[in-house]
């Protein structure tokens, strides 16, 4: 999950000396930056899993206007995705004019473009103004062509994540989140909801603190990468959907509201503007399969961050209460299962 832009200043510098060298490097290249050593660092609240903090440096002029954005890849959280396949999928986004550029790399992290555009909040998610810009640019995400292999990657991982868990937790949580029961969901899921199934370029964490927008041109942009790949587009569109049940600057981030879930209208205007906004008209048929099949992948959002929830509890050191999170997903896939999938 991404970064959010509630800055706190370290006054001691807390990068690694090889950062604060390319840093140093970068700002000498700037004629408008007054002294490349005198950087000011500042933590961006809201990451889970890593650590980002935007790097300022005063300008000739007087102002702090130089910025960059530094990401210190999160310890242990390398079980969740390939990090060079993300560096990968960073570069090639950069190409197609989608995200920040990469200015630099270090041994445990990098140095990004700073984006001028606001992250958009959790309220924001929901705003009949900025959601269909959302849609629209989802779909251009989703159309992207990238690099590698174009096969779903959601059941693997699932499956990954599930062993993962096992490996990790105590005999009685395994118990207490059933995760013995969920190798069988999970194949149940795979043989339910995948046939005739859009596959796209998916974020696969499309929360509101890895989108921004330019307030003046409102041009959105989707950043942070590390879970992407290729997915149904259905399974995005949930995960989206379901993240609006979040607020992660709330005094209790780690709960979820479930009434802030979109309601039926809601959804089907952002599918339909997701449908429409390359031009071609969206039939109802596709529109309400496509409603039908996203309902049914929030069981797999569910999952998915449920088993990111314990994972996370074991391998990431910031803080937030990353079982209960799990706990709640695991509990709102039992609730709802029987209702989407038609069983007990």
């Amino acid at each position: 999950m991404g970064a959010v832009d509630s800055p706190k200043t370290n006054k001691e510098n807390p990068l690694p000396s090889e950062a604060t060298k390319i840093l140093q490097s970068i700002a000498s290249k700037w004629s408008d930056v007054a002294d490349p050593n005198a950087l000011q660092v500042i933590r961006l609240k809201g990451a889970m899993t890593n650590e980002v903090y935007q790097i300022k440096w005063p300008t000739k002029a007087g102002e702090m206007s130089r910025k960059v954005l530094v990401r210190i890849y999160g310890e242990g959280v390398d079980v969740f995705f390939n990090r060079e396949d993300e560096i990968k999928t960073f570069e090639c986004m950069s190409k197609h004019g989608q995200g920040p550029r990469l200015l630099g790399r270090f041994s445990t992290g990098r140095i990004e473009e700073f984006i001028r555009a606001r992250t958009l909040s959790a309220a924001d998610m929901r705003d009949p103004d900025i959601s269909p810009l959302i849609a629209a640019k989802l779909r251009e995400f989703h159309d992207l062509d990238m690099p590698g292999s174009k096969v779903i990657k959601l059941w693997d991982r699932l499956r990954n994540w599930l062993n993962t868990a096992k490996l990790l937790c105590s005999q009685e949580e395994a118990e207490a989140f059933r995760l013995n029961a969920l190798e069988e969901e999970i194949s149940e899921l795979e043989r339910k909801l995948t046939s005739n199934h859009c596959i796209g370029f998916c974020h696969n964490d499309l929360q509101y603190g890895n989108i921004m927008m330019d307030e003046q041109t409102k041009s959105i942009t989707i950043i942070d990468y590390e879970y992407s790949s290729y997915n149904p587009i259905a399974f995005d569109i949930a995960n989206h959907f379901c993240e609006m049940a979040a607020d992660y600057h709330s005094e209790i981030p780690h709960l979820l509201d479930y009434n802030k879930y979109p309601g039926l209208e809601e959804r089907q205007r952002f599918i339909h503007i997701y449908l429409s906004s390359s031009g071609n008209q969206s039939n109802d048929c596709e529109a309400g399969q496509l409603l039908e099949d996203v309902e049914k992948y929030t069981l797999a959002s569910h999952l998915w961050w449920g088993l990111w929830g314990i994972i996370s509890h074991y391998v990431n050191e910031i803080e937030f209460d990353y079982l209960e999170y799990g706990r709640q997903r695991f509990q709102r896939f039992w609730q709802r299962k029987s209702e989407l999938l038609g069983c007990s």
